[in-house]
């Protein structure tokens, strides 16, 4: 049912009082191939006119309606009072309350900027304006004084009468709010001269426009003639139609627009048509004009008509009038759209463009091109300073079709760099990398610094406990297991206010590494050693590690406050490793202390600093900072950290570096208490962020000048890494035979994960060193940081187990490894990481027989047993024969059945044993036959047993 059948007039029912809708709803059918139909809703819409009472309907149609002719005399109507102007309301002001003062002072500041942007572009146009005048009277200056000229040389003619024109009433026209203010209203004068009268230029607009409704004028009086003037022509009087409805008569407030830009200076002709009242009245009347239908009449035939102006669709504001935007919403009514500021800074930059003329061509700079054994196409276009596609250009046309990461030779690229008209210095791969600088600075430019001390000693020695005892703090409580497994770096201020830096070194035999690390990067080392428990085989590697970085020893007995402790045998047991203490003779300094006591720790730093006094500690900190790390690792929240030792030098926030194969820029420093600080001096110990990468544990850390070199140096280092571990033996028999002994052994895929690069090193040493024979422990991967995705696809792929060391996995490895069913294995002790891996290992390899020899016969007779099989007569000579026991049968040293026995008689009863000296029979599993008098038959047992590495 559609919506119209309401609308149908009922009987016995009144009409119901309404508008009538603008809108009308009907469906349509859509018809589409393959039998598919759709049905719409359309809605017609009618234009909605409103009239006064008493108006007849006005048909609107898009054609404009042709004037009906005015008769030739029709009878003066009488002139229509003019209303008087009324005033333009005040615009209103929109309520602002959901703006916030912080947006209403932004408004603000964006409006008076704008309005002084516009009132600067208003004075650039009135400038402009001016210009075009002054321009354009000074050519009519130009033209009326030749044209005097002329008329000065030639003869006068006799001029004729000219005849008077006939006077025309202008037409009312109907107000119609326009875009722009209202111009003052012109009346239209009679030409008396043939000469034309100048045109006035348009007037200022008002701050508050309004329309002006012209009143009708009276007929203007004709003017005299000087000669005998003929008859006038009839007046033609313009009047309403009142077929038409009566123009509207009303005051909209027009929005405040900026006056158009003045139009473009035409050269003045040399004598222009006179123009007639008539033409005039003409204009004046033109429908159009105004943009409603206004009454034509009065229009002489034989006038010229007017030329259509061209509308400057770019001042036209007509199309985007009704339209809503930012700014008119933002507005307080004035919707006047004003220039940008990126539009003027474009238009001044053109007209600075334009004044100043053509730029000069600048000359092209020499560069002396810095080219490697190898190097990409878009690296040697940024050393050139050249575009990467003119150098890919001139490739092509040499033949060589590359693109801009391919890598080409040096022959190829002193071509490029000879065709650039640069200059070229061979380097070779070697000269990439920064040199150590082994030159001693100026005498001069050395000042002291802290002396660098190492403590190294066996595990549980009291190592740390010492080191707590001296900073204040304890760092034991937070180990896990108790042990030490990260070197640690601090700096202690003593009384005095000096400073000595300490290392902290692990006692376990996995970190061999470690400790060798602290002797080479240390001034002075303290070997630490309980007193109730002696030399150790750790104590003996750091003597040696000792011994290797040539640095004095300084020996402390710890623990001398518990029973058992013997400080004297421990100076007996130094003598056989060739350390000889002050009291017996020797230049090796000791010191009893107790960590937890506290006994012995100022004779201990006394110690120190007497040593350090002796060694003349001096560097020089006005220069570039050199460095070694001491400890690397990822963090979740700070990315890649690395604790560096500041050997000489001062590094500073900002500062770009290398280390090992990666480079950065110093983002923070922070020192051993957590605290950022902004340098770093020598003997210092930091951590530095903004690293592209984990260091290795050892590598050295240098301040370069720029990052590019930065770059340069770390890809460097890297690809020299990966030609080592990528590179092939040359294959020889030792290495194919060694090749196949690994292949035959069983491989045991691991994937560790740690929390610092040096305990990443420590642990797959440990796993190496488990290998055997028959298992080798393979690791697929070691990196530090928390677990990824990434580990977990590769260990399973391979099946490997992921050992976790102080870390854990996130959520989406947590989630890929309980679908992909791989296992997780976290440790916090090291001990506990090797003892399961050497384990599982192990049980990789399965449990171990081990075979027993229970008795030996020999076979003397051979009998039938049944119908195919036989039995043997057996004689025991040692231990004794059971029955369902594993038999061999050897024939002359060669195994010729391996079985079990299926039954054992003694005379004719089934027995169990039989001993040593007696005869039985047997007979064998699998019905085996080929047996011989004089074959020894050896019974065994076989144990399982679990195998250990």
């Amino acid at each position: 049912m559609s919506d119209t059948d309401n609308e149908k007039p009922k009987l016995g029912m009144r009409a119901p009082l309404g508008v009538k809708r603008t809108v009308e709803t009907g469906q349509v059918k859509q018809s589409f191939s393959h039998g598919r139909s759709n049905t719409v809703i359309v809605e017609t819409k009618r234009a909605r006119v409103l009239r006064r009472p008493g108006e007849p309907d006005v048909q609107v149609a898009d054609a404009a309606p042709v004037a009906a002719p005015a008769p030739a005399a029709a009878p003066a109507a009488p002139a229509p009072q003019a209303r008087a102007p009324q005033p333009a309301p005040a615009p209103v002001r929109q309520q602002q309350s959901n703006l916030s003062p912080q947006e209403r002072q932004a408004k603000l500041l964006r409006e008076a900027e704008e309005q002084r942007m516009n009132t600067l572009e208003e004075g650039r146009r009135r400038q402009e304006a001016e210009r075009a005048k002054a321009i354009e009277d000074e050519r009519n200056r130009v033209a009326d004084r030749a044209r005097a000229e002329a008329e000065a040389k030639a003869p006068k003619p006799v001029e004729a009468p000219a005849p008077a024109p006939a006077p025309v009433v202008e037409a009312a026209p109907a107000p119609v709010a326009a875009p722009t203010p209202a111009p003052a209203p012109v009346e239209a004068s009679v030409a008396a001269a043939p000469a034309p009268a100048p045109v006035a230029a348009a007037p200022a607009p008002a701050p508050k426009p309004a329309p002006v409704v012209a009143a009708p004028a009276p007929a203007p009086k004709p003017a005299p003639a000087p000669v005998a003037p003929p008859a006038p022509p009839p007046v033609i009087e313009l009047t309403r139609d009142p077929a038409f409805p009566a123009p509207r008569r009303f005051s909209p407030v027009a929005r405040p627009e900026r006056p158009p830009p003045p139009p473009k200076p035409v050269a003045a002709p040399a004598a222009a048509a006179p123009t007639t009242a008539a033409n005039a009245g003409t204009t004046a009347a033109r429908p159009g004009a105004t943009g409603v239908n206004a009454p034509a009449g009065g229009v002489r035939r034989d006038a010229v008509p007017a030329r259509p102006q061209q509308r400057d669709r770019k001042g036209d504001d007509r199309r985007t009038s009704g339209k809503l935007t930012v700014n008119r919403a933002l507005g307080d009514g004035d919707g006047a759209r004003a220039r940008s500021l990126a539009a003027l800074k474009r238009a001044r930059e053109k007209e600075r463009r334009g004044t100043g003329g053509p730029r000069e061509a600048q000359a092209k700079q020499i560069r002396d091109v810095v080219v490697p054994e190898a190097i990409t196409v878009q690296e040697l276009a940024n050393r050139m300073a050249e575009k990467g596609a003119d150098l890919v250009k001139a490739l092509f046309k040499m033949g060589m079709p590359v693109t801009m990461t391919q890598t080409i030779d040096q022959d190829t690229a002193e071509l490029l760099v000879t065709e650039f008209g640069h200059n070229l210095t061979r380097v070779s791969d070697v000269d990439q990398d920064l040199a150590n600088d082994t030159i001693d600075d100026a005498e001069e430019t050395l000042k002291p610094r802290a002396p660098v001390v190492t403590i190294m000693g066996h595990v549980d020695h009291g190592k740390t406990s010492l080191l707590d005892a001296l900073r204040g703090t304890d760092v034991v409580r937070g180990e896990a297991g108790g042990i030490t497994q990260h070197i640690g770096a601090y700096q202690v201020t003593l009384k005095d206010k000096s400073k000595i830096t300490f290392l902290d070194t692990p006692g376990h035999e996995a970190f061999t590494q470690m400790r060798a690390r602290g002797a080479d990067v240390t001034d002075i080392v303290i070997l630490v050693v309980a007193a109730d428990d002696g030399l150790m085989p750790q104590t003996v590697e750091a003597i040696a590690h000792t011994k290797a970085a040539g640095v004095p020893m300084i020996v402390a007995i710890n623990k001398i406050d518990k029973e058992g402790a013997n400080a004297q045998k421990v100076r007996e047991r130094l003598l056989s490793e060739e350390i000889v203490v002050e009291d017996m003779g020797g230049d090796v300094q000791d010191v009893e202390v107790s960590a937890t006591k506290k006994i012995g720790l100022d004779a201990l730093i006394e110690k120190i600093q007497l040593q350090a006094e002796l060694l003349e500690l001096r560097a020089n900190p006005d220069r570039a900072a050199e460095g070694t790390v001491i400890e690397a690792k990822l963090d979740k929240g700070r990315g890649p950290v690395a604790t560096i030792l500041v050997n000489r030098g001062t590094l500073r926030v900002g500062d770009i570096f290398v280390v090992g194969g990666e480079s950065g820029k110093v983002r923070a420093l922070v020192d051993d208490k957590g605290k950022q600080i902004k340098e770093a001096g020598p003997a210092m110990p930091v951590e530095v962020l903004g690293l592209s990468g984990v260091p290795q544990a050892g590598d050295p850390f240098q301040v370069v000048e720029n990052e590019a070199r930065a770059r340069e140096v770390a890809e460097y280092r890297r690809s020299v890494k990966t030609d080592k571990r990528t590179a092939s033996v040359p294959a020889s028999l030792e290495s194919m035979f060694s090749a196949l002994k690994e292949k035959q052994a069983i491989e045991y895929p691991l994937v560790v994960k740690a929390d610092t690069q040096g305990t990443v090193e420590a642990i797959v040493g440990a796993i190496n060193k488990i290998s055997t024979d028959l298992i080798k422990a393979r690791v697929l991967s070691s990196g530090v940081g928390g677990i990824t995705e990434s580990d977990v696809t590769l260990a399973a792929a391979s099946g490997a187990p992921i050992i976790g060391f102080n870390v854990r996995p996130n959520a989406k490895a947590r989630e890929i490894a309980e679908r992909q069913k791989v296992a997780f294995k976290y440790y916090d002790v090291i001990y506990d990481l090797i003892d399961e891996i050497r384990a599982g290992m192990a049980g990789e390899l399965g449990p171990e027989a081990f075979e027993t020899v229970v008795g030996r016969a020999d076979i003397r007779e051979v009998f039938s047993a049944g119908k195919h099989g036989k039995a043997a007569g057996l004689l025991v000579t040692e231990g004794n024969i059971r029955k369902a026991l594993k038999a061999r049968i050897t024939r002359n040293d060669v195994i010729i059945y391996q079985g079990e026995i299926a039954s054992l008689r003694r005379f004719k009863d089934d027995v169990a044993e039989v001993r040593a000296g007696l005869e039985c029979g047997v007979t064998f599993t699998s019905n085996f036959v080929d047996i011989k008098a004089g074959d020894v038959l050896e019974t065994f047992e076989v144990e399982m047993r679990e195998r250990t590495l």
